[in-house]
């Protein structure tokens, strides 16, 4: 062991952004000694690009909101297949989590007796997005990184983890490289918590940046943890679409949250006519305004663009698949005639020079062309509610690297609470794990020779393939056999491709040395991208249904049956391994708060009006 540069830890947090610096944060609270790992520069993480705002029912902008209607919205949002006691614990504490941040320095958005201004978005029932701007997102990662680093916290950036060191079935610690260098560390560590991030990388039009490339779902798999609702992957119904080089980038929801407008090529504003039947009752504020917007008045409702992200983004693609999209396969964005400039100008600056230097479009003035880009992944590693552990003792997960919180379909903003509430949690949890242990677990050199020899494998003078070409070819099978829509056919084709990539990725051939070889980076990265991929595109196979972001056109229709149940996957003797995991019952007194309040329209009441009026 000699050899490897070391480092000893109570806790090592993998992953720097929201999630990870909060975990830090509250470990070293504790009194944990915490080593903080970036894969990139501490500050770019990807919690920055998290621009509408923070969820949390803080009740300035409508008294009317509280935990109840938030547990609500996210368990409905999620189409009931959320872990209950995750969805309740993240809305009971997200307004302390919120005012936490105010409390070190974050500078929201003022109402004007001085409150934390809050915005509307899609599926939350009353304005509940604490924002700054647009730039919500950049400010928690300036409080938290302001705030962390008079923790004595050990930050050590640019650096990518590939393997987890276990003793027995304990955590033991991590191996990875400097990405500068090359070179390898070990860091022996009582407990980890993975805050990675997403899977974006997986498709060729996201809104992710180049670190999403499913490292802590594929560290946790092979650690012996669990990944639940793979399935469930968001496209974000508004990216970039043009110029090609920022297809994918993001538009926050809070353009429509501010009063945007979605409109096909003949100038429709066509969200009026995909307003499901379950959502009739809650975007009126009363049945009888509900009942008004059935026989026709658009305005008794709340914004349709406001729907659920899976809603808004189907009905683009509708719309493009009939003939009716913009030039480039998208549909417009109109704030321009709905607000004036000064507004737009002072609430999304950052759009605004967003489009003005990446596409040469004044929003003050002109549409916005956009279209459905990957964004967010439902499932992750599935983690105890209470204390953020995984199934294998001394790994926890907090942030977008942990499934169940937001079931088959997250709200905006909800993803910037999730961080918070449960960043905290891991972190206080891990550190009470590290101090029941008195010194930090064996790391075996056996492990730690066979990683090295695993990661420098593309040097081979034997590999033949190149892995930029295995990435394109990744990440064309996902957006072919994986995308917005699936079928059966598609979905084994699919997986049959990306084992046939596997065997290929075996193979991946580098040339040069260790220092400043992105080759090799993404060659060792390859082979998360491909586990995660063939984890979404297996549990979307045995999903025979619609629900959420997983849409099925040979099960179009949601199964009430399978609303009983999570898909779990495993890692069993190098292969993936799936099943039928019953989710939990959702305790008596939350019942009724997800069914809705006396009096409220039921599918029932409205369906026959809808089949009069869809036209579609």
């Amino acid at each position: 062991m000699d050899k490897y540069e070391t480092h000893e830890h109570d806790v090592i947090v993998i992953g720097a952004g929201g999630a990870g610096l909060r975990a830090a944060i509250e470990a070293s609270a504790q009194g944990a000694a915490v080593g903080l790992i970036c894969k990139s520069l501490l500050g770019k993480a990807h919690t920055v690009m998290a621009e509408g705002g923070v969820a949390a029912a803080l009740r300035n902008t409508d008294d009317r909101d509280n935990w109840q209607v938030h547990f609500r919205d996210t368990m409905r949002g999620g189409k009931l297949l959320n872990n209950w006691r995750l969805a309740q614990i993240h809305a009971q504490e997200a307004p302390d989590r919120v005012l936490e941040l105010e409390e070190w320095g974050a500078l929201f958005d003022r109402t004007p007796d001085g409150l934390i201004l809050q915005r509307n978005f899609g599926g939350h029932r009353y304005p509940r997005l604490a924002h700054v701007g647009d730039r919500t997102g950049l400010e928690i990662i300036r409080t938290l990184q302001n705030h962390g680093i008079h923790q004595g916290l050990d930050v050590h950036m640019e650096c990518t983890v590939t393997h987890l060191l276990k003793e027995g079935d304990r955590i033991a610690g991590a191996f990875g490289y400097w990405r500068e260098s090359g070179r390898f560390v070990v860091f022996r560590a009582k407990a980890v918590v993975l805050a990675t991030g997403g899977i974006g990388k997986a498709y060729r039009v996201t809104s992710n940046s180049w670190e999403y490339s499913g490292d802590g779902h594929a560290l946790g798999l092979r650690a012996g943890a669990e990944l639940i609702d793979m399935e469930f992957v968001q496209f974000h119904p508004t990216g970039m679409i043009w110029p090609p080089s920022v297809r994918g980038v993001l538009v926050t929801e809070g353009v429509r949250g501010e009063g945007g407008v979605l409109k096909n090529s003949e100038g429709e504003r066509f969200m009026f006519n995909y307003i499901p039947e379950m959502f009739a009752g809650e975007y009126a504020e009363s049945v009888e305004e509900a009942r008004r917007w059935l026989e026709g008045d658009r305005q008794a409702c709340r914004p349709p663009e406001l729907l659920t992200r899976d809603v808004v983004a189907r009905a683009i693609r509708d719309e493009v698949r009939a003939g009716r999209g913009s030039p480039h396969g998208g549909a417009f964005l109109d704030i321009a005639s709905q607000r004036d400039a000064d507004y737009i100008k002072r609430k999304l600056p950052g759009m605004y020079r967003q489009f003005r230097e990446l596409a040469d479009v004044d929003i003050t003035r002109q549409h916005m062309e956009i279209g459905p880009t990957c964004h967010y992944i439902m499932g992750g590693v599935r983690v105890d509610p209470e204390t953020a552990e995984t199934s294998v003792p001394g790994l926890f997960a907090a942030g977008e690297v942990a499934g169940g919180m937001h079931g088959a379909n997250r709200l905006g903003g909800n993803s910037l609470s999730d961080l918070l509430v449960f960043g905290r949690r891991a972190g206080k949890y891990a550190a009470e794990y590290a101090k029941g242990l008195s010194s930090a677990l064996a790391v075996n050199p056996d492990e730690v020779e066979a990683a090295e020899r695993e990661n420098l494998a593309p040097f081979e003078d034997s590999g033949t393939e190149n892995p930029y070409t295995l990435l394109r070819e990744l990440q064309q099978a996902m957006e072919t056999y994986a995308g917005i829509v699936r079928t059966k056919a598609e979905l084994e084709q699919g997986i049959q491709d990306l084992q046939n990539l596997k065997r290929r990725q075996a193979n991946a051939r580098v040339e040069g040395t260790r220092q400043y070889n992105p080759g090799w980076h993404y060659a060792l990265d390859l082979a998360n991208l491909l586990t995660v991929s063939e984890a979404i595109a297996l549990a979307a196979l045995h999903r025979e249904e619609s629900r959420g972001a997983h849409t099925r056109i040979d099960f179009p229709e949601s199964d009430p049956a399978q609303e009983a149940f999570n898909i779990a996957i495993t890692l069993k003797d190098g292969q993936l391994d799936w099943r039928r995991e019953p989710r939990d019952e959702l305790p008596a007194e939350l019942i009724h708060l997800i069914e809705g309040k006396p009096g409220e329209l039921t599918a029932d009441d409205v369906a026959p009006a809808f089949e009069r009026r869809r036209g579609y």
